[in-house]
């Protein structure tokens, strides 16, 4: 009971402070950090010990899926090589630049236990990525890059943290041993999430029950998590590619219940599990203080921030020259292209927050090594860990919007709106076209088709911005008393719901062709899932003859 009133206690805690964070004009993420962290050290609370399998098995494949299955596949393929430099050469870079660092500056760190810190501190975090980023209306390329670089560095950090904890705890290392299994590793967990997605999206076709297939999606990340780790594959990559697989198949195998029922649950689970881990982040300090030595707390710091500092700077000093020699290798290979603006890369250089994953494998680091001795300065590591996060959640979190904005590196919501109401036009002159065939090939005029035709039409002017200014711009349907009999009404809406299907094949045509965002296309989508769902309402109104007639459909 005692740790269930601290459930409820930290939930409702997150809840206020999350409304309270637009007035602040702060990240939530930060503002749940510090929080966590004051919450911490008030006098006769307990101590909060953090289970890294807490983390591993019950917060990381839940979050990596959720982030997976909302990025765009046709973005994490269009980037897939400056994710792939961030998330594999990058991690490695400031893994050894950590490492040479601690051994040379930290008493008391081998080589072993240097590429142990590195590997920790090196992946910024999917969760901190997401929810420092998600607002500031950032171009697509920036975001796609910096989701799909913290989805994938995960992996590749932690495969060197086990290879350096098993040297430190053994003594041994084997580089030509670790390069090969890394590549195992990895792919091993890619593809193990492409064939279980692959597999699902075949039984989902069969599936109906829109309860049954989100309690399946809740399962099945825990499921390939474990599955993948049992084997001795990346269970991150794993769930990472099943997320992107069921993202890119949602638009063909779920109906409009199932879209709305995910969505809702998916965005409800996924606020309070990240706003969980960042109060849990702030409320490791104290256990992470009481771990320290007498007297040694600022000399600690001082090594936190110095590698901080070399986080940063080695981020911003890979992403400028990698980007530069990509473009001009690409102008020599004949692949014409624009150079990235200066402005875009440094805002992608400066999103590097760290978050959970690296304090949830400092805190998982074994208390003893081979022949019973403790763990070389394990909570040195520990404190420098946390120090990393907070600079760059606070310094970097804090300064981004900022940064945003003074560079001027956004889309207006004009832009995004405009590119959402052209899907909407596309839609509707399809729908136009489709109509005008039916009337064409009819043997006589169906008035239903007629009425759907005009709505349609005043749909698309209102929409290319040419409606007058006495037109309405109802997209009602006539009521009963207009079309003087409910078979007639009823006729209308089947018509409606017909046309209203054909734009949802269309929408999955244009998406299939990438012609559109997949935020245009999620946004387009959801509000036909909605009109359908209303359709099918006051469709069976309609057919319940001692109801009350059918109210108007509303768009």
């Amino acid at each position: 009971m005692e740790h269930l009133a601290l459930i409820i206690f930290l939930l409702a805690l997150l809840v206020a402070l999350s409304a309270m964070a637009p007035r602040l004009k702060l990240p939530y993420p930060v503002l749940l950090v510090v929080a966590g962290g004051l919450l911490g050290l008030v006098p006769g609370l307990p101590a909060i010990e953090l289970n890294p399998n807490l983390i591993f098995f019950i917060f990381l494949p839940p979050l990596l899926y959720e982030a997976s299955y909302q990025m765009s596949w046709h973005e994490f393929v269009a980037n897939r090589r400056p994710i792939t430099l961030l998330a594999v050469g990058l991690v490695l870079l400031t893994t050894t630049a950590v490492a040479v660092l601690a051994h040379y500056c930290i008493p008391g760190f081998s080589w072993a236990l240097g590429f142990v810190l590195g590997a920790i501190v090196a992946p910024p975090d999917a969760v901190a990525a997401t929810s420092v980023t998600k607002g500031l209306g950032l171009p697509r390329r920036i975001t796609g890059i910096l989701e799909g670089e913290s989805l994938v560095n995960d992996a590749s950090a932690l495969i060197a943290y086990r290879y350096a904890v098993a040297a430190v705890v053994s003594g041994t290392f084997g580089l030509w041993d670790a390069s090969w299994h890394f590549l195992w590793v990895a792919g091993g967990g890619a593809a193990i999430g492409i064939a279980v997605g692959y597999v699902v999206v075949r039984i989902q076709h069969h599936l109906t029950d829109a309860t049954l297939i989100t309690a399946l999606s809740l399962l099945l990340p825990f499921g390939i998590y474990l599955a993948a780790e049992h084997v001795g594959v990346s269970g991150v990559l794993a769930v990472v590619a099943m997320g992107l697989m069921m993202s890119r198949r949602s638009h063909d195998i779920y109906d409009n219940q199932t879209r709305l029922l995910k969505h809702s649950f998916w965005r409800v689970l996924g606020f309070l599990l990240n706003g969980l881990v960042f109060l849990i982040i702030g409320l490791e300090l104290r256990t992470i203080l009481a771990g320290l030595g007498v007297g040694t707390f600022w000399s600690t710091l001082g090594y936190g921030l110095l590698v901080s500092a070399v986080t940063i700077a080695i981020r911003m000093g890979w992403v400028f020259p990698v980007s530069y020699l990509g473009h001009w290798l690409g102008h020599l290979l004949g692949r014409s292209g624009e150079m990235t603006p200066k402005r875009n890369l440094f805002i992608t250089s400066w999103a590097g927050m760290r978050g959970v994953v690296s304090l949830a494998t400092a805190l998982a680091l074994p208390l003893v090594v081979r022949g019973g001795e403790a763990f070389p300065q394990r909570n040195t590591v520990l404190f420098i860990t946390f120090t990393v996060i907070l600079v760059t959640l606070l310094v970097q979190g804090l300064s981004l919007p900022w940064l945003v904005r003074r560079l001027g590196v956004q889309e207006s919501p004009a832009q995004r709106a405009a590119e959402a109401q052209e899907l909407r036009l596309a839609l509707t002159r399809d729908a136009l076209v489709y109509l005008e065939g039916r009337i064409a090939a009819a043997p006589a005029p169906d008035p239903s088709l007629l009425t759907l035709r005009e709505v349609m039409r005043r749909q698309a002017r209102r929409l290319h911005g040419t409606l007058a200014a006495n037109e309405t711009t109802d997209e009602q349907p006539p009521t009963e008393t207009e079309t003087q009999a409910a078979a007639a009404f009823e006729d209308l809406l089947r018509c409606r719901l017909d046309v209203t299907e054909r734009q949802r094949q269309q929408l999955v045509h244009l998406h299939h062709n990438d012609a559109y965002s997949e935020e245009a296309v999620r946004q387009v989508e959801l509000e036909l899932d909605r009109f359908e769902i209303a359709l099918d309402t006051q469709l069976a109104t309609v057919q319940q003859p001692e109801e009350a007639a059918p109210a108007s459909v509303v768009r």
